[in-house]
């Protein structure tokens, strides 16, 4: 039986061959909002520019520029080329960093992001430890609200992530990490310091010290904050939970703490730690990757190495609980 050929419902588009020129032109036209300007950064003359922006829309059949008086803007094709061509020379520079490290001797170089809790209260404890047994390995730890850490695993500029357990990790395969508890800290002589529990709502009622605008937990707080439709009462943001402590003992405000920060507190401070009712209090945490297999050994070593950490202080300790 002879087969029958015919036209389908879909046609495959077949992209041009780009090189790193064009895609370093269609960045800098589009940054510059003139192909001119786009040209002279590219380091090619307006005709050779010109022709090369031309050949890549005729191959994808649409254009990537509006055109106008005013210059020239993304059309939504330039804009998902644009993502993708930005992307590409992230990971370029990712590659070339690591390379370097090679060079120097360093054999291995993994991207771990974390919000507030795990970068402050859990990882400063055991990665020391994974550390001096890995001498060849680099960590670039960097401090990120949950969800961008997310964004960031599923476009790859991140291989690890340590969120919270709230927020959706959808695509990523997960493992449980710790579990801490939000809570509100009040000076000793507080109007609230005598409340065993609290909702967060009765607490907007206070003036409140907070974590500066760049911390993950801001961000978190802000969010919640939003979700109830109230505004909060903020006298100060300061850049650590010592120093939130420190304000709060003097009667500045109350704040919003991890647990296990408060505990890491001198004992001596006059604080009191009140349980928030509220359901987002309980924060489970969990680690994050995009494809496990795809990680090289060193990279899954230090995610064995955290779960087991975890795993371990819970079979040592009971929950935390308010003291």
């Amino acid at each position: 039986m002879r087969a029958t050929t015919g036209k389908t419902a879909l046609q495959t588009i077949v992209l041009p061959r780009l090189d790193f020129v064009d895609l370093r032109l269609v960045i800098n036209v589009a940054t510059a909002k003139s192909l001119t300007r786009g040209a002279d950064l590219s380091a090619l003359s307006l005709a050779a520019a010109s022709m090369r922006v031309k050949n890549v829309e005729e191959a994808i059949g649409t254009a990537l520029f509006y055109r106008g008086k005013r210059g020239i803007s993304p059309t939504p094709a330039g804009e998902a080329f644009l993502r993708h061509a930005q992307a590409i020379f992230r990971q370029l520079d990712t590659m070339n960093a690591e390379l370097r490290q090679y060079a120097k001797g360093v054999k291995g170089h993994v991207r771990l992001f974390a919000n507030t809790t795990a970068t402050t209260d859990f990882l400063p404890k055991v990665l020391p430890a994974f550390l001096a047994g890995h001498p060849h390995v680099n960590i670039d730890l960097r401090e990120l609200p949950s969800a961008d850490i997310v964004h960031a695993l599923q476009e790859g500029s991140a291989d690890i992530g340590i969120v919270s357990g709230h927020v959706s990790a959808e695509g990523l395969k997960t493992f449980p990490y710790y579990v801490d508890r939000m809570v509100l800290v009040t000076a000793a002589d507080h109007p609230l310091a005598g409340r065993r529990s609290i909702s967060f709502a009765e607490a907007l009622g206070h003036d409140f010290v907070g974590r500066n605008p760049e911390s993950a937990l801001h961000s978190f707080i802000a969010d919640v904050v939003t979700s109830y439709g109230r505004k909060l009462k903020q006298r100060i943001q300061v850049g650590s939970f010592e120093e939130m402590c420190r304000l709060i003992e003097q009667g500045i405000g109350i704040g919003v703490l991890p647990l296990s920060s408060v505990q890491r507190q001198d004992g001596g401070r006059r604080i009191r730690v009140v349980q928030i009712e509220d359901e987002w209090s309980v924060q489970p945490l969990k680690i994050c990757v995009r494809d496990l297999d795809r990680l090289p050994d060193f990279a899954r070593e230090l995610i064995d190495f955290l779960v087991g950490d975890a795993a371990g202080a819970r079979a040592s300790a009971d929950p935390l609980q308010p003291r």
